[in-house]
């Protein structure tokens, strides 16, 4: 797919900035589970599994920053604090989810070819990080 001319004539920065936000492996699992509403910080981290509690902080301040998502601290002891997306993160999620159903959809072919790949080319499986996720070619 092609980008329209009015994008492809332009510096691609901007567009490399936004992308390496939403782009993020975590950017995309904590926006999906705040697309059900609002949820406190240790609701996100059990239901997005994996990830810890530094990444998790780090991740939701990135995207309070750019505006996706409201933190919301209701006095209380210990203090309650929500995450909420915002209109900019809900409009972000509808892309977001496109891609992930795309991901979930093509899985299968990306690991064909990941093999395929590996057996053509065994020399670039040694240190490559996905090639533990991807079970060999039996010989032909």
């Amino acid at each position: 797919m092609k980008l329209s001319v009015e994008i492809q004539d332009h510096d691609c920065r901007p567009v490399g900035e936004i992308l390496h936000q939403i782009g993020g492996k975590w950017t995309v699992l904590v926006i999906n589970k705040l697309s059900d509403g609002p949820m406190r910080f240790s609701e996100i981290k059990r239901t997005v599994g994996g990830i810890s509690q530094k990444v998790l902080t780090s991740t939701l301040r990135e995207l309070e920053m750019d505006g996706f998502v409201t933190r919301t601290v209701t006095p209380s002891i210990p203090p309650r604090v929500d995450y909420e997306l915002t209109d900019l993160g809900r409009d972000l999620q509808r892309p977001l989810q496109a891609l992930g159903q795309w991901a979930v959809d093509n899985r299968g072919r990306v690991l064909e070819a990941r093999r395929q790949y590996f057996y053509e080319n065994p020399q670039s499986s040694r240190h490559h990080p996905h090639r533990a996720q991807v079970p060999a070619i039996a010989a032909e």
